[in-house]
């Protein structure tokens, strides 16, 4: 294949598909906003306030016209927003320096079985390459909503992750705690009543979800919950911005083996690599996967692991993009009938202008503006409404951790940034510009003495 100094070039040669369709997308673009350009320029025209006039006088059809396009926009940018917010999450899920061991063939640490390890049983060479090491065991439980209202939700599913020693794993996955404290060395504590609970502490986007349950911003300290057979206490929360362990329950490892079938085993061991570098990270796989022990290790850098989750994030982008699409032909069909009954209502409007000495291209960009206007108002109030309703929104998600991988319980933030605003926005003037284009053409072949019969 042919290469050019050009990175461009490359690209074009790499994928002549995308090349194709990212052509036709700028032609239509460039067909969109090609009215409103010759709009502001000074050249002879049919004036603007023709066009508002007689949008006024429709407003009835043009105010329904212009809510599809509020719908169809306004749904794109949120779907547009949870992907970004996904991408988000798990960009910042996972240190370039940790490895997970798994056992063997295992794919997702939900799977992962492990026995009671010592670093001791690795080899001298690997050992003095560890830094940090925790044991990790994670299982996916149900969580009773207490005295939920009728028709809520009344059961999550969520992550509760069992750590043997809690501070140090905070350090092994840049977690800070935002409010209380970690569990104590017996991870006990009684509560009003004289029972006894065990204590947990809660990711930020855990705690706002159980929060929303109770009618609250986010649990407090000192809350309780049920899990199981047993009830738990909150006796920390963790700060914002712990990636995926933000939709996470931390507690002892001896509690969630004993009380979830887990007793003396765990799903994965975490290490961290002194002086971490790619090649250094890749020996240090290939070092533990050649471990023998009583099990052979699978093994993933941490980001590696993480990455995976981002398999659901693009087939919900496609998804996103499939349903925006299907929508968007109902846009384009509705400004089409629009316009044509415009056109209808207007046949000697358009015999008159032409008489009146405006060429075939000037009926031609002032019906075309003319359905652009309608897009925009629809379109730039989609994206307002969306903006103002979800921005900041958290929701709750399960994303797949690849093939052959369980499903994750996560909150998420949706991301409303200038990118999915500007996506929102060019979407619009595509539907407007198609939808408008063929009945304005229709309008500019009108001749002038049969339109004013």
């Amino acid at each position: 294949m042919r290469t050019f100094r050009n990175p461009f070039l490359n690209w074009l040669v790499e994928h002549p598909a995308l090349a194709v369709w990212a052509l036709v997308g700028i032609a239509l673009l460039f067909l969109a906003i090609l009215p409103i350009l010759l709009y502001l320029t000074p050249i002879t025209k049919v004036p603007l306030v023709y066009n508002i006039r007689n949008l006024q006088n429709r407003w009835k059809t043009t105010l329904v016209t212009a809510l599809a396009f509020t719908l169809v926009t306004g749904l794109l940018t949120f779907m547009l927003s949870f992907v970004k917010g996904m991408d988000r999450l798990i960009e910042s899920s996972g240190h370039p320096g940790n490895i997970m061991i798994l056992s063997d063939g295992a794919t997702d640490e939900a799977f992962s079985s492990l026995a009671n390890f010592s670093l001791k049983q690795l080899p001298g060479d690997i050992q003095d390459q560890i830094e940090l090491f925790v044991k990790e065991v994670y299982v996916v439980v149900m969580y009773l909503v207490p005295d939920p209202p009728p028709g809520a939700r009344p059961r999550r599913f969520v992550q509760l992750r069992g750590l043997d020693n809690m501070p140090l794993a905070a350090t092994l996955h840049n977690v800070e705690l935002g409010v209380g404290a970690w569990p104590s060395a017996s991870g006990v504590r009684r509560i009003e009543g004289g029972e006894t609970a065990l204590e947990v502490v809660l990711g930020h986007g855990v705690a706002r979800a159980f929060g929303a349950d109770l009618g609250k911003p986010i649990v407090e300290l000192g809350d309780t919950l049920k899990l199981g057979d047993r009830k738990w206490v909150v006796v920390g929360i963790m700060a914002e911005g712990s990636a995926s362990f933000s939709s996470e329950i931390w507690t002892r490892d001896l509690h969630v083996q004993q009380n979830f079938g887990r007793e003396n085993s765990y799903c994965s061991y975490v290490v961290r690599i002194k002086n971490a570098t790619p090649e250094k990270m890749k020996a240090a796989v290939k070092a533990l996967k050649d471990v023998k022990i009583e099990r052979n290790f699978q093994a993933y850098t941490e980001r590696e692991y993480y990455a995976k989750m981002s398999d659901t994030s693009r087939q919900f982008s496609v998804a996103s993009y499939v349903v925006a699409f299907i929508m968007a032909i109902g846009g384009v069909l509705g400004i089409m009938n629009t316009m044509y009954a415009a056109i209808s209502q207007r046949s000697k409007d358009i015999g008159v202008l032409r008489l009146m000495g405006y060429r075939r291209w000037q009926i031609l960009l002032s019906f075309q503006f003319e359905s652009m206007i309608i897009a925009i108002l629809g379109g730039v109030l989609g994206c307002v409404l969306a903006y103002l309703i979800f921005d900041g929104r958290t929701v709750t998600s399960i994303i797949s951790s690849g093939a052959g991988g369980g499903g994750k319980t996560v909150v998420l933030q949706l991301t409303f940034n200038l990118g999915v605003l500007m996506v929102g926005l060019i979407f619009t003037l595509l539907m407007g510009a198609i939808g408008g284009f063929i009945p304005a053409f229709s309008a500019m072949r009108l001749r002038p003495l049969e339109s004013l019969k």
